[in-house]
């Protein structure tokens, strides 16, 4: 089995940063992507940003310029740097991750979701 625990979600005022953190576990002999997505309330989930194993990333138009993401591949873990934060930017944001694991079976897996409000 393969699991992401996130944290780092909570309440912070416009103009406020956050980091999120998203980490992999389980049985996992590679990650090829992770990212975060995040779903506000009456929309549907989009994808903010996401990593490939080998660096490269993108982000949606919304978040380009405030949000940075990075990985420790020795780690598993994903980290979402949100600055600037919008009270826009209020959703659950969700970790994901598509993974290979030792009994080479290539799985999508999601986090739990973490709530991020942005409000004065």
């Amino acid at each position: 089995q393969v699991q992401l625990v996130e944290s780092g979600g909570g309440l912070v005022q416009p103009g406020g940063s956050l980091r999120l953190s998203c980490a992999a576990s389980g049985s996992i002999f590679s990650i090829n992507a992770m990212g975060w997505y995040r779903q506000a309330p009456g929309k549907e989930r989009e994808l903010v940003s996401a990593i490939i194993r080998g660096g490269s990333t993108n982000f949606a138009d919304s978040v380009k310029g405030r949000f940075t993401i990075s990985r420790d591949n020795a780690k598993n873990t994903v980290y979402l740097q949100m600055n600037s934060l919008k009270p826009e930017d209020t959703a659950v944001y969700y970790c994901n991750a598509r993974i290979r694991t030792y009994e080479d079976r290539f799985l999508e897996v999601w986090g739990q979701g973490t709530l991020v409000t942005v409000s004065s």
